[in-house]
């Protein structure tokens, strides 16, 4: 599930959507309650003007995608490791943090 996650930079549209966003993170808390969210996106191009003006959603909630982020070896290690482990279930998300479970 997050291995398949989209870069940072990567630019969609949600079903329903009139504008298109720019992902700005993975794997975040927030919302009312801080749900854990896939994403969190902002309006594309304008970025990031306001936090109010910032979408957390799903990545089933993706109709299109116009443009994957910028992908290096530091993005594929995190991949690798990071939400390679979520998925595993060998890291958790608290408070919206990344952290290593405790056995």
């Amino acid at each position: 599930m997050y291995k398949d996650l989209l870069p940072v930079g990567s630019v969609v549209q949600l079903k329903g959507g009139v504008k298109r966003l720019m992902v700005c993170g993975r794997v975040v808390a927030g919302g009312e309650q801080g749900e854990i969210h896939d994403y969190v996106g902002c309006y594309y191009p304008e970025g990031i003007v306001d936090s109010s003006q910032l979408f957390f959603f799903e990545q089933d909630a993706i109709e299109d995608v116009f443009f994957i982020g910028f992908q290096d070896k530091e993005e594929i290690n995190f991949k690798r490791s990071v939400l390679a482990q979520l998925d595993e279930g060998t890291l958790a998300v608290e408070d919206g943090q990344i952290v290593l479970k405790q056995k």
